[in-house]
């Protein structure tokens, strides 16, 4: 996957030495979409089969694609340069401030445009809001090129505030400023246990791991070594990682996908215009405030990310897998998944101009 990164700077010669892996990724994920698609679909039972492997409400196999997709670029992140994020307060600042403040407000005024008459669907997307994102994320940054350090501690942070503020928000958005504001009103009872599980696996878990095998592996082989020789020959199992993820995502709700094309067109509308605006927000903001390319990259795809993991365990748990609200989870990466892919290449075709104006 690094290949991909450098392409737009080092020019033609770099892609064609890309593998066929990074060359066609976008192609790749749009196979693995149509096959979970169908898969879920034409395959009997498979739904029932993979719904019924979970723990807590965690889905083990969807758990172990992220596992694999994560768990190499978190290998890849230089731990002992940290503090050169942590100490970055302005990058910190505006993180939360977009994540958790205008993040939720975004997907709420959106939601109520949108999906007024549908409040199922309205809740759904209101809850994907506010379930910032904590691991596909990961993968997006470091296919854009953005900065690995800064992208592993606003994933940290977010983490911490998911399972601080989840609940509460969710308090806010769909009781308390509805009704202030003669709305319907709604109600959400999530477990802070499902959300700091939520946290453990999908964090937790590939972070401990990428930073122990980055310790040790770097004692035993020095440095260059494990960055020359080790990380090439995982890299590509973060790609495997994804391309695993989603197949098994869309595989669980195919028929459902399918069955009601015009919910889903509906609830694609206002998830659509959530993740341009707040990708191109984001990224214009940081840019205006003199951010470099790498922070401005991570931030606008922390921004625009949403943990749809979480948003549709909350869902299921809270209304019934049936539900409307599920099914606006489950929309939420048939969304995000080829719009964030696609804004991958919109980052790296801008990323030139961008250092050349800086110069």
């Amino acid at each position: 996957m690094s290949g991909l990164q450098d392409t737009t700077l080092l020019g033609p010669s770099v892609a064609t030495r890309m593998s066929i892996l990074d060359r066609f990724l976008a192609v790749w994920i749009l196979l693995a979409m149509a096959v979970g698609l169908g898969l879920g679909r034409l395959v009997p039972g498979l739904n029932e089969l993979l719904a019924a492997l979970e723990i807590g409400g965690i889905s083990l196999p969807i758990a172990l694609g992220l596992l694999v997709m994560m768990y190499p670029v978190l290998a890849k992140v230089r731990y002992d340069h940290l503090d050169t994020v942590t100490g970055d307060r302005r990058l910190l600042i505006s993180s939360l401030v977009i994540n958790w403040l205008v993040g939720p407000a975004v997907m709420f005024a959106l939601a109520w445009i949108f999906l007024a008459d549908l409040p199922e669907y309205r809740t759904g997307l209101i809850i994907v809001g506010l379930a910032r994102c904590i691991a596909m994320i990961i993968i997006w940054n470091d296919l854009a090129g953005g900065h690995r350090e800064a992208a592993a501690v606003l994933v940290a942070l977010n983490s911490l505030f998911q399972v601080l503020l989840f609940g509460v928000l969710g308090w806010f958005y769909l009781d308390l400023l509805p009704g202030r504001l003669g709305l319907d009103t709604g109600g959400l009872d999530v477990s802070p246990w499902l959300i700091a599980l939520n946290v453990v696996i999908f964090l937790g878990i590939p972070l401990a791991a990428g930073f122990l095998t980055r310790t040790f592996g770097e004692k035993r082989m020095g440095r260059q070594r494990y960055e020359s020789a080790f990380l090439p020959r995982i890299g590509p199992w973060a790609l495997y990682g994804l391309l695993f993820t989603i197949v098994l995502l869309f595989a669980l709700q195919g028929e459902r996908i399918t069955s009601q094309p015009l919910d889903v067109a509906r609830i694609a509308v206002p998830l659509l215009a959530y993740f341009v605006l707040m990708w191109f927000g984001t990224f214009a903001f940081a840019k205006a405030i003199g951010m470099d390319y790498d922070r401005t990259t991570t931030l606008a795809f922390t921004a625009a990310g949403n943990n749809f993991e979480l948003a549709i365990a909350v869902a299921i748990a809270t209304f019934g897998i049936t539900s409307g609200q599920a099914l606006a989870g489950v929309v939420g990466p048939l969304i995000e998944v080829p719009i964030l892919v696609a804004l991958v290449y919109v980052s790296l075709a801008w990323r030139k101009r961008f250092l050349a104006e800086r110069r």
